[in-house]
């Protein structure tokens, strides 16, 4: 089976030091989407949280001896599906933001773990899937 995914969009940040993950992050940024989704923004609001579902475009290929690893913040070897490294079988990243504002096809938003230039592949409501963590 092949699976093929094309971005919706991608993400612009300055930020140099991109926060290890959404839940300690401040950062801020904007997911510019393609033009041709940008009706599909239309009832994304300011304040609302939104899951982002992104491409780690810049991992290194994962090999079987990276199914055990020892994140950066942790003493410990734990197993890949335990933990949220950006080096996994399938590249893929699930971030929680929250939306600042939207500009026509521009979503601003805070908590940020996203490098510049990020592949987004799709955007959900975080209230529908139990995400909303407030503040």
């Amino acid at each position: 089976m092949k699976i093929e995914l094309e971005p919706i969009g991608f993400v612009r940040t300055d930020v140099e030091k991109v926060p290890r993950h959404w839940t300690v992050s401040d950062a801020e940024g904007i997911i510019v989407i393609d033009a041709q989704y940008k009706e599909g923004l239309k009832d994304i609001k300011a304040g609302q949280r939104i899951v982002v579902l992104f491409y780690f475009h810049q991992s290194p290929r994962f090999t079987s001896d990276l199914l055990v690893q020892k994140p950066r913040h942790r003493n410990e070897l734990l197993g890949v599906f335990s933990i949220c490294s950006p080096v996994r079988p399938n590249p893929l990243g699930l971030s929680v933001a929250k939306v600042l504002g939207i500009d026509g096809n521009i979503i601003r938003i805070k908590g940020l773990d996203m490098m510049d230039g990020t592949p987004v592949l799709d955007i959900k409501p975080a209230t529908q899937m139990g995400l909303n963590t407030g503040g």
